[in-house]
């Protein structure tokens, strides 16, 4: 079966994390049947800011305003079975966790967790207070995944997007995709 993913991007810092997850799923794109994107507005400032361009245009994935309740991913009849949100904003988050759905992010979110399909929330922030704290709580006890974008460093990343590819490679094996990434334990492939 391939895969229909949702990715949002929202505005979080990490941009990163979403420009290697983009490049991971064109690498990926046999498993895949479709990507569909929504960005926040202020996920096109963030990345712009913190990568200098505003190259998520080019990606041959199809964009929806995050205001487009036409989406396909808006309805649970549509079948998408996986949703990443990286960077996941902390109000995000939170809109989520109260089932709140007043963008297509949100909604689309919300499909995901009442159709009993994958929601990762890569979250970008640190330190957690408590409400961030039980909104995670709340979204994994609904059927979400909280992923942290915490690197890891066991395969000695050269590079900024090295050191994000650990945590996006993290997502694309929560999502059920095949790639090819460290293993502990194992020569790298």
């Amino acid at each position: 079966m391939k895969h229909k993913i949702v990715v949002a991007v929202t505005g979080a810092s990490g941009s990163v994390y979403a420009k290697v997850l983009f490049d991971k799923l064109l690498q990926l794109q046999s498993q895949i049947e479709t990507v569909g994107v929504v960005m926040s507005d202020n996920a096109k400032q963030v990345w712009q800011y913190e990568l200098e361009n505003s190259n998520y245009e080019n990606y041959p994935f199809t964009f929806y305003n995050k205001n487009d309740f036409m989406a396909p991913f808006a309805s649970g009849s549509a079948k998408f079975n996986t949703m990443i949100i990286m960077p996941c904003s902390m109000g995000t988050m939170g809109r989520i966790a109260c089932g709140i759905s007043n963008d297509l992010i949100t909604r689309a979110a919300d499909v995901m967790l009442k159709e009993r399909r994958k929601l990762i929330l890569a979250v970008r922030d640190t330190p957690y207070n408590l409400i961030h704290i039980n909104n995670m709580k709340t979204i994994t006890e609904a059927g979400g995944i909280v992923c942290p974008a915490t690197p890891s460093f066991y395969n000695k990343p050269q590079t900024i997007e090295d050191v994000a590819a650990t945590v996006v490679n993290r997502v694309v094996d929560l999502a059920g995709l095949e790639g090819n990434s460290y293993r502990w334990g194992e020569e790298e492939g």
